[in-house]
């Protein structure tokens, strides 16, 4: 359901009770009982799973599916699926410059991206009291995929026009798609940019900003929010972070959240950072709700806070450890 996300934001900043908004969306297939595997390649499933976890837990947003192998599939890298496990890419699919110069760049819904795109149509339909969020990769993170997170790194340094000709082709990529997104229904979409975590300040400004910003600016206005996600530790690179100019920014647990807080504009929503897989994944119900309850009583201060998950909470992650992380927000906010 279209609304201005502006205004979406502005209210949930000032508003003195925030709904928690972890970004939860694979352990929906213990809802609707099918695999991760059956779940990705079928947008009606993942509408189903988007519906069946906003009908369970009181999300103040509804995440899409966080895969970060879709578009790389889309370019023609090979996946590896699992049934209970986030599909990964399993072989580089550039090795030159010569591969990098021939790379296509494939039509929005090649591969799976129709399906996601699908799946945000239908859940936009379904879900109508809360934001429905679409998740793509970012850029960096993206090209990296396609030509070696290890490799991409020295390419950096030693090949930087590969490096730009692949960003250049992804980044158009993923305009198109970010667009297909706000075309089905969606009120935003989560950039997932983790790799850029690993650079430097000035790697970062050269291989990623600019074209997280470009998507960005391509696609953002008043009724669709660009919500950047970051799981590194992006301590050192918080004036880079401001650079990015996000109106939201996602924070994993390599960091201590209170330093985005305090490095952030307030007009920012920050969200994070209870650790998705040593605590809600492999905790018990006990000291999720400890560490939930901990971080809002430290954190919960700072007006833009919005208590998250860290990254993707894993989809075996156990419902009553789920259970209790909203249970520590209920308790926290119960007592405003």
């Amino acid at each position: 359901m279209k609304q201005n996300m502006q205004k979406w934001m502005a209210d949930y900043i000032a508003g003195p009770k925030k709904k928690a908004m972890p970004v939860l969306s694979f352990p929906g297939t213990q809802l609707i009982g099918y695999t991760v595997e059956e779940l990705v390649k079928s947008g009606e499933l993942q509408a189903q799973c988007m519906r069946a976890v906003a009908d369970r837990f009181d999300t103040g947003a509804a995440f899409s599916l966080m895969d970060l192998s879709v578009e790389a599939e889309a370019f023609g890298s090979r996946i590896h699926y699992s049934d209970d496990e986030v599909p990964t890419v399993c072989e580089t699919l550039i090795h030159d410059e010569k591969e990098a110069d021939a790379l296509e760049i494939p039509q929005v819904g090649a591969a799976r991206t129709g399906e996601c795109i699908e799946g945000i149509r239908i859940a936009s339909e379904r879900i109508t009291d809360r934001p429905v969020l679409a998740g793509i990769i970012g850029p960096y993170s993206l090209a990296g995929r396609l030509l070696d997170m290890t490799e991409i790194m020295i390419l950096c340094y030693e090949e930087p026009e590969m490096v730009e000709t692949v960003l250049e082709k992804v980044t158009r990529f993923q305009i198109a798609y970010a667009m297909a997104f706000k075309e089905a229904g969606a009120n935003g979409i989560c950039m997932a940019e983790p790799a850029a975590g690993l650079l430097s300040p000035s790697l970062i400004d050269e291989f990623s900003t600019p074209y997280v910003q470009r998507i960005r600016q391509a696609v953002e206005d008043e009724n669709f929010l660009v919500m950047y996600h970051n799981c590194g530790n992006v301590v050192p690179l918080m004036e880079n972070m401001k650079a990015i100019d996000a109106r939201a920014y996602s924070f994993g647990n390599a960091i201590d959240i209170e330093e985005a807080l305090k490095g952030l504009p307030t007009d920012r929503m920050i969200l994070g950072n209870i650790d998705p897989a040593g605590t809600i994944r492999n905790g018990d119900p006990q000291k999720v709700y400890a560490e939930t309850l901990m971080l809002l009583e430290r954190c919960g201060r700072y007006p833009n806070f919005v208590i998250s998950s860290g990254c993707d909470i894993p989809a075996v992650s156990p419902l009553d450890n789920i259970q209790a992380f909203f249970d520590a927000v209920e308790e926290f906010y119960g007592r405003q």
